[in-house]
């Protein structure tokens, strides 16, 4: 496959404050790829130097093999952007704003826009100023898709959304990749990225925590086990236990607790000495996945309070 997306050592200061540090990352071509994080972690100021809307530090981010700063023009002609909040006319009807954004498309397919429209049901003879949120990015999606652009770039996308419109938004965020075009979807979602990316990067604090496939991310390598024993049994055995992070026994007792990290043999060859009732495995959601990164020592809490989106 080709990366549409190339970052490399991507870094932003704002002032005092960081923005993103040392980001690297690739999007393949045909993909749907999920950009996770809080608020706060970077999501919005990697989108914005993609867009040439800020310029970097350091480091250079290419799509299609154009540098987004240096060709920002003709960068921009390949995609569909969606920002995280919309600033338009307020006078304006959403006909008329959807008119204007075909105008500098050089035209788009009406029967298309049509369908968008009906699929999203928005009403686009009200005036801008008289749309609720949810209607806005309505508004936002349609604009980003009806040109049919070969990258998506989508900010938030589904935010103030009814699950109904989230729903064919998912479906019309597949049917772009069915169609072998690219959508960059940042979100704080875990349902929508799980559903609809082929991969996701996790940000913290500006900087890239993990990449992978989302079958790499909720791979059985970290797995929570739980196992019901007929009687009590010595919990100190299982924390000295390969590959064992966390023990918890219940309070009755027969019920023991287990995070696993890597094979769980040991685990399944050390309970089997016991009689035991039933023996289950969990494995992690995406949601599990983003958690860990996030909830050790209030990472985000204190995140939150020195990063700029």
């Amino acid at each position: 496959m080709t990366a549409i997306i190339e970052v490399e050592s991507l870094t932003k200061r704002y002032g005092s404050k960081r923005g993103i540090s040392d980001v690297s990352f690739q999007v393949q071509e045909g993909e749907v790829f999920g950009f996770l994080g809080p608020n706060g972690a970077g999501k919005t100021t990697t989108i914005r130097l993609l867009m040439a809307l800020l310029r970097a530090n350091s480091g250079q981010a290419r799509i299609a093999g154009l540098d987004v700063w240096r060709q920002s023009v003709e960068v921009k002609r390949l995609i569909g952007y969606l920002p995280g909040e919309l600033a338009l006319d307020p006078n304006l009807t959403g006909r008329q704003i959807l008119e204007y954004f075909g105008h500098l498309r050089g035209g788009v397919d009406q029967v298309y826009l049509k369908q968008l429209i009906a699929r999203l049901d928005f009403d686009p003879s009200r005036k801008f100023r008289q749309y609720s949120s949810g209607n806005k990015r309505k508004l936002g999606i349609i604009q980003a898709f009806m040109h049919r652009p070969r990258l998506l770039i989508l900010d938030e996308p589904t935010s103030g959304l009814d699950p109904l419109n989230q729903q064919e938004f998912d479906r019309m965020v597949l049917e772009v990749r069915d169609d072998g075009r690219t959508v960059f979807l940042s979100s704080h979602i875990l349902t929508e990225v799980e559903q609809t990316c082929n991969r996701v990067a996790i940000i913290r604090g500006g900087q890239l925590a993990r990449v992978g496939l989302i079958e790499e991310l909720k791979d059985i390598k970290h797995q929570e086990m739980t196992i019901v024993f007929a009687s009590a049994v010595p919990v100190e055995v299982f924390k000295g236990l390969e590959g064992v992070e966390q023990v918890e026994a219940l309070a009755d007792g027969r019920t023991l607790r287990i995070a696993v990290q890597g094979q769980a043999d040991a685990v399944i060859k050390e309970a089997a000495r016991y009689s035991v009732v039933s023996l289950s495995s969990h494995e992690p959601s995406l949601e599990d996945i983003f958690m860990r990164y996030y909830e050790s020592d209030g990472v985000a809490a204190r995140e939150a309070s020195h990063v700029v989106h």
